[in-house]
């Protein structure tokens, strides 16, 4: 159950604009990467990482959406390590910028494996279930991101303090098959651009990069970070878009325009107290080679 807490907590009517491919792949097996998608990556290896990521995905539009679907193929959590007929949030992530940064198919399962897992050991114990207080700051000190969210907009930085009695009274604490003394605590921060301050620098948002849903912390409860997608069309030439595993309109891979989700954030339950915006940095020797 350990990615539970990345789904998004509110289900709305799906706006015109947004687009959703049908299904452009066969059936897929557990654990078999599609030849389409593996020919693509081939294809655009020499091209700039957002672009990369944008054709690589363009494949799993219409895929459906299933919190939690991958696990380590063993108890404590059964499900497969990899799979490509459905996604969450978290996992699409993973599984396109694994795709991105090998070059070759044959090596994201060590990309997606370091992005999931603390310094890479598979286990559910070493995964990083969290996003604010593991995923995030592993992966930004992995080398893997780097927070641009104070280059946009003028930003506030909000910190969330987790503590055992914390865990001890969140409902949520009992889909972790963890040891009460095995969660993380500490004070975990991150720069936020309010809801109208993304809206007025969008335009300075970069293909590729990482939007973070922010929530609006509460002392009794340890999650903030409640989604995340990434931005496609940035160029000039089309409105920005998120593509992102989401549960809207029944659950699916699927492009929003990012005028739009960022206005439909003002309507959460939950009230957002903004965005975080996380860069992915080029990995590899192709590094040098891409401007």
């Amino acid at each position: 159950m350990g990615l539970l807490i990345f789904a998004i907590l509110a289900a709305f009517a799906d706006p015109p604009e947004s687009v959703a491919f049908a299904d452009p792949l066969e059936p897929v097996a557990f654990g078999v990467l599609p030849d389409e998608v593996a020919q693509i990556a081939r294809d655009v290896a020499h091209r700039p990482l957002g672009e990369r990521m944008k054709r690589i995905s363009e494949l799993f539009l219409g895929r459906s959406y299933e919190i939690d679907g991958l696990g380590e193929g063993i108890e404590p959590d059964p499900d497969p390590p990899v799979r490509y007929d459905a996604f969450d949030c978290v996992t699409f992530i993973e599984e396109v910028l694994a795709l991105a940064w090998a070059g070759d198919p044959m090596g994201a399962p060590s990309y997606r494996n370091s992005l999931r897992y603390e310094d890479g050991e598979v286990g559910y114990e070493h995964r990083n279930h969290f996003m604010l207080a593991q995923w995030i700051p592993e992966n930004i000190a992995a080398g893997f991101f780097k927070d641009i969210t104070h280059t946009l907009g003028e930003t506030h930085r909000i910190e969330k303090e987790v503590t055992r009695s914390v865990w001890k009274n969140w409902a949520g604490t009992a889909g972790f098959t963890l040891p009460l003394d095995a969660l993380p605590v500490g004070t975990y921060g991150l720069n936020v651009l309010s809801l109208d301050e993304a809206e007025a620098s969008m335009d300075k948002i970069p293909e590729g990069s990482l939007i973070l849903t922010v929530r609006r912390p509460h002392t009794w409860k340890p999650i903030v970070v409640s989604h995340v997608g990434f931005v496609i069309g940035a160029d000039g030439e089309q409105p920005a878009m998120i593509r992102h595993a989401t549960k809207m309109s029944g659950g699916s891979v699927r492009d929003h325009l990012l005028s739009w989700y960022f206005d439909h954030m003002r309507w959460y339950k939950r009230p957002v107290e903004g965005i975080s915006v996380l860069m992915p940095i080029e990995q590899g020797p192709r590094a040098a080679l891409i401007p």
